[in-house]
């Protein structure tokens, strides 16, 4: 009998993940009913080409070393020059 685990391994070229800057936001989704959506920016990106891990700095002055998971959506906030700071 072969291993479920056998069928199922992907080489990690073919693993699709988030890709992110430098100043991009992160959304990360509540995962339980009751609970609040969670907003912060990435300060860091450690990964290669953009990829995790991050450091998220959230509004209230924590910074965090994330893997974004499934739960997680980044947002880029580039500025366009058409204003102020």
């Amino acid at each position: 009998m072969r291993h479920r685990q056998d069928r199922c391994k992907v080489p990690s070229q073919e693993v699709i993940g988030v890709q992110a800057s430098v100043g991009d936001r992160l959304h990360v989704h509540a995962k339980t009913v009751g609970l609040k959506d969670r907003f912060g920016e990435i300060i860091q990106v450690r990964g290669p080409n953009g990829t995790p891990p991050c450091v998220v700095r959230f509004p209230d002055g924590h910074e965090s070393l994330l893997c974004p998971g499934p739960d997680c959506v980044t947002a880029s906030y580039r500025q366009t020059g058409t204003g102020g700071s």
